[in-house]
């Protein structure tokens, strides 16, 4: 689950991570009252969405008094923001965010994330702060270290040392910069987040260590265990069809394909999207129903991949395992009796009562055609939306 930038800061400051001072708003009136409270000399004005590049985009602005901010605000509120990470439908602005100016020295780069092939948590940090890390990475892959560090309670002296190691700094800085190391590792380990990152990490001309931006997104398996945690998610800068498949513990993800999937199993989900592939197309979504889906859990997944204008036929893929084939069968069955389906289906079956799942398609007027495996399935719904 992904948050905005004012509440990661939040977070960050009650674990004793510097951050300047800011306000945000849901409205400019709001925005513009709160932003009295601030001391500063200039204003920065960010908008909040969930994506990166929103300074390119026109989404963050240096003002220098209130009469500017509020002309800057205005114009930013509802606009729409288009980065390569929004896609060119953009995000419209729904808050802003607006903090104390910082006379900046120098900018690092600092993330903190779980790296699942080691098993550990990995800090990566670079001197080379406030740019993509990708361009870096391509251009210049000696300016980033990773430092690998194992789960426990607290970070050691010596790998904060090490993190740091590259950023070269000196005296109360660098101690400031282990300080903040310390911080970030026990948020990260205690709010059970996935990825901190911190771009950029500045050194102000008065030798502080401050986190300029934030970005910080969390384990969705884990907020059941994280009520705050989960009091931040903000649906306005989530996919509805997916906020819909989250009421049904289905695990969707919108792409921007158009051969809807339904499928059961992680695996064989990437799977069957990865074929589509192979012969041409692109997949429209990635849906796994899960092993033990119920009737009414299939049907809620078949409307909302079809509540996409963008798919222009859907295949079922499923091997029966605990996921019973007659149960997947009669779930499409009831939701094809509300829903008028108009594009081609084609439907694999496999497993666990297979036959009754057949059987139940067969006799239920449903125009569909059947697949005796992936294979033959990816082919045949690439030559049917054709």
């Amino acid at each position: 689950m992904n948050i905005h930038e004012h509440q990661a800061k939040q977070i960050l400051k009650k674990f004793g991570v510097p951050v300047p001072e800011g306000v945000f708003g849901l409205t400019v009136e709001e925005l513009l009252e709160k932003c009295k409270s601030l001391k500063t000399n200039k204003y920065v004005l960010k908008a909040q969405i969930h994506a990166g590049g929103r300074g390119k985009a026109g989404g963050v602005k240096i003002l220098d008094n209130l009469s500017e901010l509020e002309k800057s605000a205005k114009d930013l509120f509802g606009k729409k923001l288009i980065t390569h990470q929004t896609g060119p439908e953009g995000r419209e602005v729904k808050r802003l965010y607006v903090e104390e100016s910082s006379n900046i020295d120098k900018e690092f780069y600092l993330s903190c994330l779980v790296d699942r092939a080691s098993s550990k948590i990995a800090f990566i940090s670079s001197d080379q702060g406030g740019v993509d890390i990708e361009e870096v990475a391509s251009k210049s892959p000696d300016k980033i270290l990773t430092t690998k560090v194992e789960l426990k309670e607290e970070i050691s002296d010596e790998e904060c040392e090490t993190i740091i190691k590259i950023f070269q700094l000196k005296g109360n800085s660098k101690n400031e910069a282990i300080f903040l190391i310390k911080s970030i590792y026990k948020m990260f380990v205690k709010t059970d987040a996935n990825m901190v990152e911190v771009n950029p990490l500045i050194l102000t001309k008065e030798e502080k260590i401050i986190c300029l931006d934030a970005k910080v997104n969390f384990d969705s398996n884990a907020l059941f265990r994280q009520p705050e945690i989960l009091e931040l998610r903000d649906l306005n800068e989530e996919e509805p069809a997916e906020i819909e498949a989250s009421k049904y513990d289905l695990a969707y993800i919108k792409l921007d394909g158009n051969i809807g999937c339904m499928v059961n199993g992680a695996g064989l989900a990437m799977a069957t999207m990865d074929i589509i592939k192979q012969y041409g197309e692109e997949p429209a979504n990635f849906l796994d129903v899960g092993g033990g889906a119920s009737k009414e859990k299939v049907s809620a997944a078949f409307k909302i991949i079809l509540s996409d204008k963008n798919v222009k036929g859907i295949l079922i893929n499923i091997f029966g395992g605990i996921m019973r084939c007659d149960v997947l069968a009669q779930g499409v069955v009831d939701a094809a009796k509300e829903i008028n389906i108009e594009v081609p289906l084609v439907v694999r079956l496999a497993g666990t009562n297979f036959k009754e799942g057949k059987e139940i398609l067969d006799n239920s007027g449903l125009k569909l055609i059947s697949a005796e495996n992936l294979d033959d399935a990816a082919k045949k719904i690439v030559e049917a939306i054709k």
